[in-house]
């Protein structure tokens, strides 16, 4: 097994500062002749000094002993070494329809830098979800069955809360308040729709509907306290590789940093749907009254799709 200091080592770009290190031949005894010859004009400077000098312009591409065939299949060697890498850091619990479009990430410095820091705060700390639910967002749903995403940011961190779906909560610990006016917004828009005497979302998901948070981890009792440690660039990755590989996506994007994080998404191949975030501080800002979950089953169906039977939790 490849050690985490082996792997990140492999997968750093080279510094600048190495590939500057190497420093050009030494400088022939006549270059300096010849530089003053030619800034006077003088013809008589010899084409062999012309060449070194021109060389040692910087302006000048260095000539590569490798064929353009060569060099594309150098190329195509690497992005496959860097897959088969990368496939060996695939997380535990991560869905089987997710890993491929997503195993570049897997193997960046950053991602092996993350995963280093969570098992590290795991030892001396509690740490939500529990390894296994971390990722429960891509066990439940295939990616290309995924038609609604609603943005989250960080996990709950009580006891037996989060587990790997923003919003949603194990039974049978009690809904928090934002999800309680979540269900207060479906009894008003959602025909038929009651209080179903618990928080577990997995219904959704099942669906279809992706309930992705920025960050998958959370010390516990410690909100936020892993923020800006990686998770915001690998869920980057995820919104990226659905806006650009599905069509007629539904985004619902409550509260501004749902709305920063979602504000790369192209309008035009997807339906965009934003307002307050639904906690107790801001949910009668706009997020009481806007009907998202029937405008989104109507977005649906004009792309096509089935729609969310959002009464089945």
């Amino acid at each position: 097994m490849i050690g985490q200091k082996t792997l990140y080592s492999f997968f750093s770009p080279t510094p600048a500062g190495k590939r500057r290190a190497r420093s050009p031949e030494p400088a022939d005894p006549g270059t300096g002749v010849a530089a003053v010859a030619e800034e006077s004009g003088d013809a008589a400077a010899s084409p062999p000094k012309k060449a070194r000098a021109g060389q040692e312009d910087p302006s000048t591409p260095p000539s590569s002993p490798l064929s353009p065939e060569q060099l594309i299949r150098i190329q195509r060697n690497k992005a496959a070494a860097l897959l088969r890498l990368a496939a060996r850091n695939v997380p535990v619990g991560f869905g089987e329809s997710w890993k491929k479009p997503l195993s570049a990430e897997f193997g960046k410095p950053y991602f092996i830098k993350l995963m280093g820091f969570v098992a590290e705060e795991r030892k001396h700390y509690t740490v939500y979800p529990p390894p296994h639910q971390v990722f429960t967002w891509t066990q439940m749903c295939d990616i290309r069955h995924v038609k609604v995403v609603i943005l989250g940011q960080d996990p709950y961190h009580g006891p037996n809360q989060a587990h790997g779906l923003c919003f949603s909560v194990q039974r049978p610990v009690p809904p928090p308040p934002s999800l309680e006016n979540i269900y207060k917004e479906l009894s008003t828009d959602i025909e038929g729709f009651v209080h179903p005497g618990h928080g577990d979302l997995s219904g959704w998901a099942k669906q279809g509907v992706l309930l992705l948070n920025a960050v998958l981890t959370v010390r516990a009792h410690q909100a936020n306290s892993h923020k800006e440690r990686g998770w915001e660039q690998f869920t980057d990755a995820v919104v990226s590789w659905l806006n650009q590989n599905s069509s007629g996506l539904v985004f619902l994007l409550w509260g501004s940093y749902a709305q920063k994080k979602g504000s790369a998404i192209d309008r035009k191949r997807h339906h965009v749907l934003q307002t307050a975030h639904p906690s107790p501080l801001s949910v009668y800002r706009g997020f009481f009254g806007c009907r998202h979950f029937s405008k989104t089953n109507e977005l649906l169906q004009k792309s096509g799709k089935e729609p969310i039977n959002w009464k089945d939790l």
